[in-house]
């Protein structure tokens, strides 16, 4: 190879000064450009598909047939709490059953070995973890007690219990949540909802007991006469609550799902009393304010919009998810999702027009009303034999993440492509005008 002259060294630095000259040009008339104006680069890796990051089970549950009745996040998204129980037709008051967590980010993750087992004396009907005390689990059972566990002591985990006093519930609870006190909003209490037709909230005492601190009750003679009822069979009075959800947005306002299929709008702020014998160591109130029209069948699951006062969904046995405004009865609109039951629809916390529900038919659906208000974006198969999903919770934290339990004993964790994360463009304003069209 023939050595370098200065000439073309001299050559090489020349053509080089020119490039450089070029590309400094080219870089302050892009400077002063304004075609990417309002363009916000987003260095997150891409996620085009939604993968199975986990399936938790607990085997021994899964060998006496228990099914994941409910699920729930912890106050740092790391842990996920499951609840055994059972959803079928039977007694299950003294069926032996268990609370579960598994902690995500611990190295070495078994997901066949939780990190924490409670055995619990009645089926776990649903579950709750506290808001900000990240250890903290209240649970619903099927014998109708309400009671929290401190999962930080594994040996004697019990804090708090309501027993079997006149003011327990006398039907399965199936749901439970919790809520700031009045005037104190760093303690919390416990809410609880049976179809014995109570809602009722608890206070927890020095004594590992549950006290009642105020009750409501839903008498059928006292629901708004807009709903067209049928007649209670053999002279029942209760309406029986499946499911609440709260609004974001005005602290005393709540929406239960009931067996009669009709979504209700209620107050914590009710002074009118309950017309109800149910013996109470409170006065019970009347929270109800507005009916919805009803579904084909009962109401399993209901939703507020984290993003919009007016909106929230219910899905229920008929195999539809309803999308209502708080300003009047008809739905704003009816997806007819599966053909058996659907059993819970959450509203994603970062997407305000993705929601995701669980089906009896085994798959959990994710809506991007953005792309389709008809059908959904991405249909998950859960249980390959097509075993009902009972319970789905996004992780608010990790907002990646979305959990679902089934009839199987299982609960996979899903881990959702960056398009179901990513606020897209208008998003909020399209929200407002769904609610806005139909509801004028």
């Amino acid at each position: 190879m023939a050595p370098v002259s200065q000439y073309d060294t001299l050559r090489l630095e020349a053509f080089l000064r020119r490039v450089e000259a070029m590309v400094i040009r080219e870089l302050n008339n892009n400077w002063q450009s304004h075609a990417f104006d309002g363009y916000e680069v987003n260095w997150t890796e891409q996620q085009q598909t939604v993968s199975c990051l986990h399936t938790l089970v607990y085997p021994l549950a899964q060998g006496q047939g228990l099914h994941v009745t409910g699920i729930s996040w912890n106050s740092t998204g790391s842990v996920l709490a499951c609840a055994y129980g059972r959803l079928d037709d039977g007694d299950w008051s003294t069926l032996k059953a268990y609370v579960c967590t598994w902690n995500l980010d611990r190295q070495g993750l078994n997901p066949q070995q939780p990190s924490v087992v409670v055995e619990v004396p009645s089926a776990v009907m649903c579950l709750a973890f506290h808001p900000t005390q990240p250890s903290h689990i209240a649970g619903g059972l099927y014998s109708g007690e309400v009671l929290v566990w401190d999962m930080s002591r594994p040996e004697d985990p019990l804090l708090w219990r309501t027993g079997l006093t006149d003011d327990t519930h006398t039907d399965p609870v199936y749901q439970v949540l919790w809520l700031p006190e009045p005037r104190h909003s760093h303690r919390f209490q416990v809410l609880s909802a049976a179809t014995d037709g109570k809602v009722l909230l608890w206070r927890g005492s020095g004594a590992g007991q549950l006290r009642l601190a105020k009750g409501f009750a839903l008498a059928v003679q006292q629901l708004p006469r807009s709903t067209k009822l049928k007649k209670p069979p053999r002279g029942e009075t209760e309406v029986g609550v499946t499911s609440v959800a709260f609004s974001s947005f005005d602290s005393s306002l709540f929406v239960l799902g009931t067996e009669g299929g009709f979504p209700l709008k209620c107050s914590l702020a009710s002074e009118a009393a309950a017309l109800t014998r149910m013996p109470s160591s409170v006065p019970l109130r009347a929270p109800v304010q507005f009916t919805f029209s009803p579904h084909g069948g009962p109401v399993y699951s209901v939703s507020c919009s984290p993003f919009h006062r007016n909106l929230f969904l219910s899905a229920g046995t008929d195999g539809h998810v309803h999308l209502y405004s708080m300003l009047q009865a008809q739905p704003l609109t009816s997806l007819q999702l599966s053909h058996k039951y659907l059993f819970a629809v959450r509203w994603s916390p970062v997407r305000p027009l993705v929601f995701a529900a669980a089906s009896g038919e085994g798959d959990v659906q994710l809506f991007d009303l953005q792309k389709s208000s008809q059908k959904p974006t991405v249909s998950i198969t859960q249980t390959q034999d097509g075993s009902p999903v009972y319970c789905l919770e996004f992780n608010s934290q990790q907002t990646q993440l979305l959990a679902a339990g089934d009839a199987k004993g299982m609960v996979k964790v899903w881990q959702l492509s960056t398009a179901f994360t990513e606020q897209g463009p208008r998003e909020a304003e399209d929200l407002d005008q769904l609610a806005a069209e139909i509801a004028t």
